[in-house]
């Protein structure tokens, strides 16, 4: 299988070029998949799946009648990131963390932003992230979401953008790593030849961010994954983590809590935990501080956080900046808490609670993405230029009803990359899940998820809905062109 009839159909393809040649800093790729013989590439793709499926890389979808496990679809044609373009991205990431973090300690004690009048009182109490639980809450090192997954997307101009924030449980680092492990089997030379920069080194760096945040009393730090268990979607990943760092994976009913310490339940007794790597919600964390119905949740484990004898990682209350309208202020965010503008810039937004962009909003509805402002999965959106009459006045309703829940963005005509589909490579839309920790220092991992929209047309990229994954590569070395030169000499000539 070869590129030859391969065309971008006008969108920005991150391969090629308008014209159809390669980009000059990815012809190497382009040219390993067009030498294979016919038939080759196929091949590879189906050993692919099977490697996948052998490793049990699953995952389980709501509401799905059928209650079956699926492997992510995953297509071999990576994505490729230019060395500088990385370095802008991971400069770009480290900032928005940072001041986020900020922010959110800022919340939860004096709230300094609020008075200042950059962002609305009323946005951040009518916040469904926003725990009151949390006021006055003092966390290690002043940092709350240690973990986070920040999703980008590029436009038709090939500038990148932040489409949303996630701090609570972002999930999907897992398929990243095996991702990676797939292509090095399939594509060892390439991988090799092109300088490609490491992902593996990702659970040790996020075992000793856990270790870092140990309670300062913590001499052998004992540490542990908290899942819901096996029916979560992202189960896989909980239990791959944990093997990866080499800790304990349990749920709420292995541990207990006594004299506001946490204990595990063990045949040798109890067992003291010091850090929680919790993959469960606020709401389901503790019976006694949040939802008092749940029964995944350690009952108590809020009074021992509060009182430094356990650190939960991330913090309950970081939801707060995964609101989409809460999102919208991040440049400002920025800019109060740095004294920085935003490096990488968000998707133009409207927030339907003010008035005006409210009503920009139902006027327009039909060229915009409409967005609950606390919904994730792709779920609960519209997509006006995809959507019927019905589903746009259905929108305007639930707008005019309930504006605060509800953003507008300018629909982005996303960037594509060559995908597998049947025989032939045709051009799918991709979005882009870079993974940073924050322990001592931030660290990004090098690439990230790349997601992608399977289905013809669509910008839907979750794997609930159709979607795939792709590994992304990201160059360690500034790319050599045809004459040997870098781009970027090639640029300056």
């Amino acid at each position: 299988m070869r590129f030859e009839a391969y065309k971008t159909d006008g969108f920005y393809d991150e391969l090629f070029l308008a014209d159809g040649h390669p980009r000059p800093e990815f012809h190497r790729l382009v040219d390993r998949i067009n030498s294979l013989r016919p038939g080759d590439f196929e091949r590879r793709q189906r050993a692919a799946e099977r490697n996948l499926m052998h490793m049990g890389i699953t995952f389980n979808v709501y509401g799905d009648n059928r209650g079956q496990e699926r492997i992510l679809p995953f297509d071999l044609v990576p994505r490729l990131v230019r060395a500088d373009e990385w370095q802008w991205i991971e400069n770009g990431l480290k900032q928005r963390i940072r001041a986020l973090n900020l922010f959110i300690d800022d919340l939860y004690h004096e709230q300094k932003i609020v008075k200042d009048r950059i962002v609305p009182r009323e946005v951040v109490q009518s916040a469904q992230g926003f725990r009151k639980e949390c006021v006055g809450l003092d966390v290690p090192r002043g940092v709350w979401s240690h973990i986070t997954g920040t999703d980008l997307v590029r436009n038709a101009d090939g500038q990148i953008h932040v489409l949303e924030d996630n701090l609570r449980v972002p999930s999907g680092v897992s398929y990243v790593l095996q991702n990676r492990s797939v292509l090095k089997q399939t594509f060892p030379n390439v991988l090799r030849g092109l300088g490609v920069r490491g992902v593996n080194g990702y659970p040790g760096r996020l075992r000793a961010v856990l270790e870092d945040v140990a309670p300062p009393d913590a001499r052998r730090v004992k540490m542990a994954v908290l899942t819901p268990g096996c029916y979560n979607s992202a189960y896989f990943e909980h239990s791959f983590l944990a093997h990866q760092m080499g800790i304990e994976l349990v749920e709420g009913r292995d541990l207990v809590v006594e004299n506001n310490t946490v204990f595990m339940r063990t045949t040798a007794g109890l067992q003291r935990v010091h850090v929680i790597y919790r993959r469960i919600d606020d709401d389901f964390l503790d019976p006694q501080a949040f939802r008092p119905d749940s029964l995944l949740g350690i009952p108590g484990v809020m009074e021992a956080y509060r009182r430094n004898r356990v650190t939960l990682v991330n913090a309950p209350g970081t939801g707060v900046a995964d609101d989409k309208v809460i999102y919208a202020y991040v440049p400002k965010i920025i800019k109060y808490y740095l004294g920085e503008d935003a490096v990488i810039p968000n998707v133009p937004t409207y927030m339907c609670w003010d008035r005006r962009q409210r009503d920009y909003v139902l006027e327009n509805i039909e060229k915009l993405v409409v967005k609950p402002a606390n919904e994730s999965g792709g779920y609960g959106m519209l997509i006006g230029p995809h959507a019927t009459a019905a589903e746009h006045d259905d929108f305007r309703q639930r707008i005019r009803a309930d504006g605060r829940n509800y953003i507008g963005q300018t629909t982005l005509s996303l960037s594509r990359v060559p995908t597998l589909i049947e025989d032939r490579f045709e051009g799918r839309h991709v979005d882009l899940r870079p993974f940073i920790l924050y322990g001592r220092e931030i660290f990004v991992l090098p690439g990230g998820l790349t997601r992608v929209a399977l289905r013809k047309g669509s910008l839907v990229v979750n794997s609930s809905q159709g979607g795939g994954s792709k590994d992304t590569w990201v160059l360690a070395r500034p790319a050599k062109t045809t004459d040997g030169q870098t781009l970027q000499q090639r640029l300056d000539r």
